[in-house]
């Protein structure tokens, strides 16, 4: 999600006034069983409701047509952030972020560590993000010379690949040769 539309969604009003949703997905198991009998489990959007003042109580249940029109705000945050995270790396897998840091993020409309690494000087800085944004930006040249040398990898192993093959062939040959050598000296006997 980019800045503007991330402010368009936090100035929006409110969907109920004292009420706060949240929607989520949650891996839940289901009634199957897959071709070796364990139990196959799916991933659900579920929609946790929280009143003002009462700390107590939460309702927390899979999100339904009418749950998703009574929170529409809250529902387009969601599936913009599935959008984002589906794009890049989920901020849950920079390990230089804690639980609490990565709420944060989410809340201002970061969820990819891609994004985090993307923000300007000026926007990480407003938000007082810039330290993060700079790890970020390292872990994705990390990433970046990880690819490097994922594709030296390969390679060297196609040419481990063409080595063995070639000894395969001189071994050949030398089997063949050795085979003819072999038949000239006995003719001549």
């Amino acid at each position: 999600m980019d800045f503007n539309s991330f402010n368009k969604f936090a100035s929006a009003p409110a969907s109920e006034d004292g009420v706060a949703a949240r929607f989520y997905d949650r891996t839940i198991k289901t009634d199957k069983l897959d071709a070796q009998g364990f139990p196959v489990f799916a991933e659900v959007c579920f929609c946790e409701i929280r009143l003002k003042d009462n700390v107590s109580e939460v309702f927390d249940q899979p999100a339904t047509i009418d749950k998703i029109r009574r929170f529409p705000r809250e529902y387009a945050l969601y599936q913009q952030m599935r959008k984002q995270a589906a794009e890049g790396t989920p901020l849950e897998q920079f390990a230089f972020l804690s639980k609490p840091e990565i709420e944060a993020l989410k809340v201002r409309g970061i969820y990819s560590v891609e994004s985090l690494g993307a923000l300007d000087d000026d926007k990480a800085n407003s938000l007082g993000i810039a330290k993060e944004r700079d790890q970020a930006r390292k872990f994705i040249e990390q990433a970046a010379n990880n690819r490097c040398i994922e594709n030296w990898r390969q390679k060297e192993e196609q040419y481990l690949a063409r080595i063995a093959g070639l000894e395969e062939d001189i071994a050949s040959l030398k089997q063949t040769a050795g085979k003819r050598k072999g038949s000239n000296k006995g003719g001549s006997n």
